[in-house]
C-alpha cells in the first residue's frame, strides 16, 4: 500500500532523507526552510535508522560537517535559505573540489542582503554558476511540486555518488511551504561501514586497510601543472554530466505559437496562464527545467525554430534568461517577465507580459 500523507514541502524533503538512508544531515535554522531542521529533530532519526541530526553553531561550520562525513563516503546532507547558503559557498567550493557527494537544498528567500523571508528565485545564478571561487558546477535540481521536493531527495544523492559531485535541490518559499499529498518512498538501510568502504573505499577515507594506500582528501594542490590537470579532469566530468543528465518537461509544446521558459513555482503559474491564453485563443506551451545545471539548451533551440517567440517567467530581475538567450542563439524574440524581492506574479500578469513583450512587442 502506498505511504500518502499531506506534507509542507520542507518536511517532504526531511522525511524522503530518513528513508533514503541518509547518515546525517548537518544545518541551521534560516526562515522560510527551517520546517526542515525541525522536522528531523522532531521525529528523532537517530531512534528509526540511527541517522544524526545536528544543529550546527552556524551555517559555515554545517557544511564543514558535511565536508568531513562526505570524505568518509557516508550520505549527508544539508539546507539552508538564501543568506545562509551564501555563507556555505567557500565550504562548497571545497566539496566540489576535493570531489565529494553530498545534498544540498536551498529554499530561496527575496533579497539581496538579509531581504524578505517570501518566495524568490534570485539565488539562480550562484547555484547554476557556481556561487563560490573557482572552476566548478553543481547538479541543480528544480522541483515544482512538493511530490518533487521529496522524489529529489534521492535523486540528487543518486547522482552525487555517481559522478562525485554536491548535487542541489533549488527551491523556493513556494513551494517550501505549501502543503500537497505525498506518496513516500519505502525505508532504505543506511549502509553499514563494510559496505561503505566496499563501495567507495578506492577514494573515501575508510580507514587503512590491508596495507593500501591512503586516501587524502583535499582540495589544495600548491603545484600549478597538477591544479590545471584536476581542473582538466572536473571539466571532463561536467561535459559528461551536461551530455547524459539533462532532465525536463514540455507541457502544451506539440504545436505552440508561443512559449513559456520557467522552473519551480513559476512554472506551475506559467501552466494556468496557459489555460487563460487558450481562451483568448493563444496557443502557447511550456518548457520547464528540471535540472537547471545541466540546462536542457538543445531542447529549448529546438523549440525556438517552432515558435514565433518566448517568454522567460522567474521571482527575479531576469537570470535563466541569460542562458534561454545564448540557447535560442538569436533564432526567435526572448523576453522576461519577473516579479522580486519576495513578491510572486500571478497567472493574469504572466499572460498580460506575453501579449505585451512577445505577441505585442
Amino acid at each position: 500500500m502506498e505511504d500518502v500523507k499531506l506534507m509542507k514541502g520542507n518536511e517532504a524533503v526531511a522525511e524522503a532523507a530518513i528513508r533514503a538512508g541518509v547518515d546525517a544531515y548537518f544545518g541551521y535554522p534560516i526562515t522560510p526552510q527551517s520546517e526542515v531542521i525541525e522536522y528531523l529533530m522532531a521525529e528523532e532519526p537517530h531512534k528509526r535508522t540511527g541517522m544524526v541530526v545536528l544543529q550546527a553553531e552556524s551555517e559555515l561550520a554545517a557544511i564543514n560537517m558535511v565536508y568531513g562525513a562526505a570524505a568518509c563516503g557516508k550520505k549527508v546532507m544539508t539546507s539552508s535559505s538564501s543568506p545562509g547558503i551564501s555563507l556555505k559557498q567557500e565550504g562548497i567550493s571545497y566539496i566540489a573540489g576535493s570531489e565529494l557527494p553530498c545534498l544540498i537544498v536551498d529554499v530561496v528567500r527575496g533579497g539581496p542582503g538579509l531581504g524578505t523571508i517570501q518566495p524568490s528565485q534570485a539565488d539562480y545564478f550562484q547555484m547554476v554558476k557556481g556561487g563560490g571561487h573557482g572552476d566548478y558546477r553543481l547538479i541543480v535540481l528544480a522541483p515544482s511540486t512538493v511530490q518533487e521536493m521529496a522524489d529529489f531527495v534521492e535523486l540528487g544523492f543518486e547522482l552525487a555518488f555517481k559522478y562525485r559531485n554536491p548535487a542541489l535541490i533549488l527551491s523556493d518559499g513556494v513551494i517550501g511551504q505549501m502543503m500537497e499529498k505525498v506518496v513516500l518512498p519505502p525505508q532504505k538501510e543506511r549502509l553499514g561501514d563494510e559496505e561503505i568502504d566496499k563501495r567507495y573505499g578506492s577514494w573515501a577515507t575508510t580507514g587503512k586497510k590491508n596495507g593500501r594506500e591512503r586516501n587524502i582528501i583535499t582540495s589544495l594542490e600548491l603545484k600549478p601543472e597538477r591544479q590545471e590537470a584536476h581542473n582538466l579532469h572536473l571539466q571532463a566530468k561536467y561535459k559528461e554530466i551536461s551530455e547524459k543528465e539533462v532532465r525536463l518537461e514540455k507541457i502544451n509544446c506539440e504545436n505552440p505559437d508561443y512559449l513559456f521558459v520557467a522552473y519551480g513555482s513559476s512554472a506551475r503559474i506559467c501552466q494556468k496562464a496557459i489555460q487563460l491564453a487558450e481562451e483568448k485563443g493563444i496557443k502557447a506551451g511550456l518548457l520547464r527545467p528540471i535540472t537547471l545545471w545541466p540546462f536542457p539548451s538543445k531542447e529549448i533551440n529546438k523549440l525556438a525554430e517552432q515558435v514565433k517567440g518566448i517568454l522567460v517567467v522567474e521571482m527575479s530581475a531576469g537570470q535563466m534568461v541569460e542562458d534561454v538567450k545564448l540557447a535560442v542563439n538569436g533564432k526567435v524574440k526572448v523576453e522576461h517577465f519577473g516579479r522580486f524581492g519576495g513578491m510572486v506574479h500571478s497567472p493574469d500578469e504572466v499572460l498580460e507580459a506575453l501579449e505585451t513583450k512577445i505577441i505585442g512587442g
